[in-house]
């Protein structure tokens, strides 16, 4: 990422080379970004009564959203098209999906096409980014206005040529009449208009199976600038004036400032030092004399006893509640009635497993610029949610939602890491107090340390299976962990599924897949067991237990890309195959793994992924890829380590992410199913590669890793079939 931007840029409207940087201040509002934007036509959608636009409220459904976003296209004089949405990137090359999108239902090239993402003065209110749900909520959302749009632009060119709307075609920018072969571009049958229509009826939409933009490979928007270097990121924003920020941190967590004194601090020219409560930091115009003047600072902190890794788990169950209802989705289920499925059993098994923390590692560490101006906060920051942080700014400077303005330059990675607005807060802060800009970098330490973290947790699995290979009953109860994907995809008539949520020692959050990948983990490996203790073929045992078609499409799939086949695994070679689903997705994944002694060393991941009809090949393959490399660090050696409210491996040198060298053969097998609606490919990829992999490593040496990291130190030295 480039150190240095353009100072005088406020906004580059994201990078795209259709639109020229712009420089405007708070007061902008679209009107007059209209007006620079040039002459044209703004379409917006309702799906009910017209409403203002979201302006502080939170919402907390996704039906709520189109009642209340307006303004998503301009097509300027120029045949320009700008689309705005509160989504963001962050690295998932959401951009160009979308991209694809309008262009098929608008039918204009995509080259003509610039989006506006993540600016709450601009883009229309959004949840955030997160879920897998761009692709499935606003896919559909952008091809409807387009589809409109092109609908109003036939309208338009019907009543200019006094024409049958029925002989005019929309294709390549323009309006043709096939009787007279006459045409018009879109920018002259808007020329000099500012035309706003609400479209109450669903459009026609192109269906996937005749896509021609969409559903093809398609090169990422701005590629060569990411591969230069030139594109900007959060952490390589620019102000006139703006100094540099750096907050003193506590001595632990839940720490409070006994005492403090600036020191020599203040004796450092143009450092401004701010304390607030428990809040301390310096505004200064460069990094290296900011971290000076925090070094003569002189603080006492007081934080309490805490707990350390080594009872994590123990506290987990022993701090696990009765809470009965939970906002990341029902905690409970049942189907049947699990005491007649158990005395039904044949065999029955019980077994834990277990999840640490770790964290999200983005590439680009949390960063913010902050600026104040008659009484209004800009804010450039990285981060999921722009609006949630744009609310969490106005509640903590007692402000209204309407005089805080955030805007998301594509950011380095998120992970579901950036969902609050922690160094937007801190930069306000040191803003507010200086007078001045200030932007403020989180160090890799500071990312590390305070931070959210992956939740850990204990999951208890107990299952009765009937000698033909039949699960008929499945008890599983999951601690702190979380509620997301709970529910297994298998056919088992009994069931009693409980998340048991508690008081966590370390601050914990969303992280790509929420739970989902812990109660995979858990799930698959447990039927893994339950196959070996019947002696059936991992794959027929999964088949047997399947009804879900499309579950089952995708295990074969896998499994003939990997050749799977029974008592190919020895003491040097595993084989290990598992599913999930999730998000409205579904996968397949079987590894081939080496063992040298207590070294594991992948060799090949195949995977199989379905998630609907797919928008871009291309950048969905690059996301089931890069989730397999990602889910390899969690597997097999990422771990937090912490003690008494610290963090003792807060380096990349402590804390071992994915290397090349330990990257196996990715092979991606995508299922394309054109003939139903495209779903969210961000984070179900992930699910199925830790329990192969566990499952490999007991195919070849017999132990049985039930504990997330699996191998941190290399394979244990405990005998065959004891917990790991």
């Amino acid at each position: 990422m480039n150190d240095e931007a353009d100072g005088d840029l406020l906004l580059e409207v994201q990078q795209h080379a259709a639109i020229r940087p712009l420089r405007y201040g708070f007061a902008l509002g679209r009107r007059d970004f209209f007006k620079l934007l040039g002459s044209g036509m703004v379409v917006c959608l309702s799906t009910g009564p017209a409403r203002t636009q979201e302006s502080g409220a939170r919402r907390h459904s996704e039906e709520d959203l189109p009642q209340n976003i307006q303004a998503w296209l301009h097509i300027a004089e120029d045949g320009r098209v700008t689309v705005y949405t509160g989504k963001v990137e962050v690295g998932q090359n959401i951009r160009t999906s979308l991209t694809q999108q309008v262009a098929e239902e608008l039918r204009v090239s995509a080259s003509s096409i610039g989006l506006i993402m993540g600016d709450t003065a601009l883009t229309p209110y959004d949840m955030g980014t997160f879920g897998s749900r761009t692709t499935p909520t606003m896919g559909p959302q952008l091809r409807n206005v387009s589809a409109a749009a092109r609908e109003i632009l036939i309208d338009l060119a019907a009543q200019r040529w006094h024409a049958d709307r029925s002989s005019l075609v929309a294709a390549d920018g323009e309006i043709s009449d096939r009787n007279s072969h006459r045409s018009v571009a879109y920018g002259e049958l808007t020329k000099g208009r500012e035309l706003v229509q609400m479209i109450g009826d669903d459009p026609a939409l192109e269906p996937p199976s005749q896509w021609r933009i969409a559903g093809t490979p398609m090169p990422k928007v701005e590629a060569r600038a990411f591969v230069t270097g030139k594109h900007q990121y959060p952490s390589d924003v620019i102000r006139p004036g703006m100094l540099h920020g750096k907050v003193l941190r506590p001595s632990a967590f839940r720490a409070t400032l006994k005492s403090f004194d600036p020191g020599g601090a203040k004796q450092i020219s143009e450092v401004t030092v701010v304390r607030d409560g428990d809040f301390v930091g310096v505004a200064a115009p460069d990094l290296g004399t900011a971290s000076k003047a925090l070094q003569a600072m002189h603080a006492e902190w007081a934080a309490p006893p805490q707990t350390s890794e080594a009872t994590l788990f123990e506290d987990v169950r022993k701090a696990a509640t009765e809470e009965t209802d939970n906002p990341g989705g029902p905690p409970r289920f049942t189907a049947g009635s699990i005491e007649r499925g158990f005395s039904s059993a044949d065999h029955t098994l019980a077994q834990s497993y277990r999840v640490s923390y770790i964290a999200h590692v983005p590439l680009e560490p949390r960063a913010a610029v902050a600026e104040w101006q008659d009484g209004k906060l800009t804010v450039w920051t990285g981060t999921q949610r722009p609006f949630a942080v744009r609310d969490e700014l106005a509640q903590a400077f007692r402000i209204s939602s309407d005089k805080v303005r955030v805007l998301v330059p594509d950011t380095g990675s998120a992970y579901g890491g950036k969902h609050t607005g922690d160094a937007a807060v801190e930069a306000a802060r040191l803003a507010k107090a200086a007078n001045r800009p200030v932007k403020l970098v989180w160090t890799r330490e500071e990312e590390f340390t305070w931070a959210y973290f992956r939740p850990a947790g204990v999951i208890d699995v107990k299952s009765g299976i009937r000698r033909d290979g039949s699960v008929v009953a499945w008890r599983f109860d999951n601690y702190s962990s979380g509620p997301a994907g709970l529910r297994p995809p298998y056919a088992i008539p009994h069931q009693a599924i409980e998340f048991h949520p508690t008081d966590p020692p370390l601050r914990q959050g969303s992280y790509r897949g929420l739970a989902a990948p812990a109660n995979h983990f858990a799930r698959e490996v447990h039927m893994d067991e339950l196959a070996h203790l019947i002696g059936m073929d991992c794959l027929e045992f999964r088949m047997k237990n399947l009804t879900d078609a499309r579950v089952r499409a995708v295990l074969e799939t896998a499994a003939q890309k990997f050749g799977w086949q029974r008592d190919k695994s020895s003491p040097t070679r595993g084989l290990g195959i598992a599913l999930g689903a999730e998000k409205g997705s579904y996968v397949a994944t079987c590894v081939e793994l080496e063992i040298t002694g207590r070294e594991v060393k992948l060799k090949r991941v195949v995977e199989a992924f379905e998630c609907g009809a797919v928008v871009n090949p291309n950048g969905l393959e690059n996301q089931i890829a890069g989730a397999i490399m990602m889910s390899l660090g969690g597997a097999l050696f990422e771990a937090i380590h912490f003690g008494n409210g610290r963090i003792l491996n807060p380096h990349l040198v402590s804390y071992r992410v994915p290397r090349f060298s330990d990257l196996p053969k990715i092979e991606v097998e995508i299922v394309n199913r054109k003939d139903l609606a495209p779903a969210g490919a961000g984070e179900t990829p992930l699910m199925a590669v830790a329990p192969a992999i566990s499952n490999a490593i007991f195919a070849a040496t017999g132990i049985r890793l039930r504990s997330l990291p699996m191998v941190p130190d290399g394979l244990p030295a405990n005998p065959p079939g004891t917990h790991a």
